[in-house]
């Protein structure tokens, strides 16, 4: 994968945490630098711990399903994206918790919106990736959009939220399907 997908990939994988930030905004409208900061880094750290571990799993198994990884790297990401696209659609502005900033509520919301990375690490170990590389990237690019939500939720609210993980999932799909039409045409 060049660094161009690397680069929207973590893209589509920090949708989940740009878009928490977005809408926290709303119920916690005393977000300051230090708190915007703190939790992009909680979402960066995540974001990028998860492919990590994911990718473990993947290289694990990588012998066992190389014939057949192309095939499980676009189900995952086309599942991942899928239910991003999907959650795009109902995201509900009131259930964002009342203060985001304590721990077991940064953490809880670290680990929920980096789920995806996980899965999405999987595929990273399948597909014989610079793990080091990719979790860089993917850990800084949240960091920097999760903080930027943050002040673009002060500003316009938790209906741009949406748009960010209907694109997020966009973006995770279309990669899914460019790795597969890569593998198939390197196999004609």
């Amino acid at each position: 994968m060049d660094l161009i997908s690397v680069i929207l990939l973590a893209v589509g994988l920090s949708m989940d945490a740009v878009a928490v930030s977005i809408s926290t905004c709303l119920t916690f409208k005393e977000i300051k630098i230090r708190h915007a900061l703190r939790m992009a880094l909680f979402f960066g750290v995540f974001q990028a711990a998860m492919p990590l571990i994911g990718w473990l799993a993947g290289a694990a198994f990588r012998g066992l399903i190389q014939g057949f990884d192309h095939w499980i790297a676009i189900t995952l990401l086309g599942i991942i994206g899928g239910r991003m696209i999907y959650g795009s659609f109902k995201i509900d502005c009131e259930t964002t918790p009342r203060n985001p900033m304590n721990l077991s509520t940064l953490l809880g919301l670290s680990v929920a919106t980096s789920i995806d990375a996980l899965a999405a690490g999987v595929s990273f170990g399948v597909l014989k990736m610079n793990i080091l590389t990719v979790i860089a990237i993917i850990g800084f690019t949240t960091f920097l959009l999760s903080f930027i939500g943050t002040r673009i939720g002060k500003r316009v609210g938790c209906h741009f939220s949406g748009r960010m993980e209907l694109l997020g999932g966009i973006i995770l799909v279309g990669i899914g399907v460019r790795i597969l039409i890569q593998h198939l045409a390197n196999h004609i």
